[in-house]
């Protein structure tokens, strides 16, 4: 495969990244509905269309400016909201909601694996629509690994730090969730100095490792990132 131009990079990240974003946010809202609070429902955050997630700056600034500047693109929709006081089990069910974010982006990186071997079984046959669905499934898988990753970091209001915070007791969870207000300072510090990039780089290809088609993962990644 020939180097992506720009225009190429952002149609392959395009559709992955969104979806990525789209199903994470929910995923939350679903969880928490079963759960008993009704909030994210009741506002039409429970869908599949994206419109109704998107963010201006974290689904399209942001992307758009990884993509240009690193190769890959990574990003975020609007938050769902969810009422804690609603749900049954406060504390223990937050921590639930919080987890399902991260496992839905486990789930959809596991899929688009599939849908990179059916490609490539394909690729001889189809190849003008081959190659390009190869190229979306590797965004795909990679991208939903990042988000995974990053968002399971201990730092609230990240998902991590919330499922953390589900097992903390209480005196403990109330000095812990203090530092929430700075929780977006705290990672892009961690970011930028590199103090997570080993934890990450370790969870995004140790996870990848795990699914179906790693080495072709692999193997056509680093076109993406070119």
């Amino acid at each position: 495969m020939d180097d992506l131009t720009l225009v190429q990079k952002i149609a392959v990240w395009a559709l992955p990244l969104i979806f990525a974003v789209t199903v994470h946010e929910a995923a939350h809202g679903w969880v928490a509905n079963k759960l008993g609070d009704p909030t994210a429902r009741q506002l039409g955050r429970i869908t599949l269309n994206p419109l109704s997630h998107i963010d201006p700056i974290g689904t399209l600034l942001v992307p758009l400016a990884m993509v240009m500047l690193t190769g890959f693109v990574i990003g975020w929709a609007k938050p769902v909201p969810v009422a804690v006081n609603r749900l049954r089990s406060p504390k223990r069910d937050m921590a639930i909601v919080a987890a399902a974010g991260p496992l839905s982006n486990l789930l959809m990186a596991f899929l688009w694996s599939l849908v990179l071997l059916l490609a490539q079984s394909q690729v001889h046959a189809m190849q003008a629509i081959a190659l390009p669905l190869m190229l979306m499934a590797v965004a795909g898988v990679f991208g939903n690994v990042v988000l995974m990753a990053i968002n399971l970091l201990p730092v609230p209001p990240l998902d991590g730090g919330r499922v953390l915070n589900g097992f903390l007791p209480q005196n403990l969870s109330r000095l812990y969730m203090k530092i929430e207000p700075y929780g977006m300072f705290i990672l892009i510090a961690l970011l930028i100095s590199g103090a997570v990039g080993t934890l990450l780089g370790t969870v995004v290809f140790g996870s990848i490792q795990m699914l179906p088609g790693s080495a072709q993962v692999f193997g056509i990644l680093p076109i993406l990132r070119s």
